[in-house]
């Protein structure tokens, strides 16, 4: 049977029922894309930690913002990884957060463990470098894996970014 040739039950991806290719066919989400996702979600949790210092007349405490800023992104990129499987920086540039295995979404644990790595500003005096170091690494394991994998991947079990 050649690729042109009309099976039933199979739809336009070959796959039964026409559903779209499995999870290891997925197109990664590459370095650039991923970056340019997170930079718009920075600016949105970074808006918003701004408003919550605002209100609470916390501006000119650096503990206090540290801890909105690290916390809100944690609780911003889980949730919403979980809700949704993307952050809006991750939907308007066409990538998704899968599961290890292929699921659709990650589980809350999954997506806890991949995300850590945002709580490190939080540490007093060390956590910003910190978090630095830990986004070099995510990001030379990205670019280096066939899968475009990040450290944080490989410790969630393996969730992966595609393109949606």
């Amino acid at each position: 049977m050649t690729t042109g040739d009309y099976q039933p039950g199979y739809g336009q991806y070959g796959q039964p029922g026409g559903y779209p290719p499995p999870y290891a066919t997925q197109t990664p989400g590459g370095l650039v894309r991923r970056w340019f996702a997170r930079v718009i979600d920075g600016i949105i949790v970074g808006i918003v930690a701004f408003f919550l210092s605002f209100i609470t007349d916390s501006l000119s405490n650096y503990w206090v913002t540290g801890l909105f800023s690290g916390l809100l992104m944690f609780v911003y990129f889980v949730g919403l990884e979980v809700a949704t499987g993307a952050t809006p920086g991750k939907k308007l540039l066409g990538l998704a957060v899968h599961g290890p295995g292929g699921t659709p979404k990650p589980t809350a644990k999954e997506a806890a463990i991949r995300n850590a790595f945002t709580l490190l500003p939080i540490i007093p005096f060390v956590g910003g470098f910190l978090g630095i170091i830990a986004m070099i690494v995510i990001a030379v394991t990205i670019s280096s894996s066939p899968t475009k994998q990040g450290k944080h991947d490989e410790f969630a079990g393996g969730t992966q970014v595609v393109r949606s």
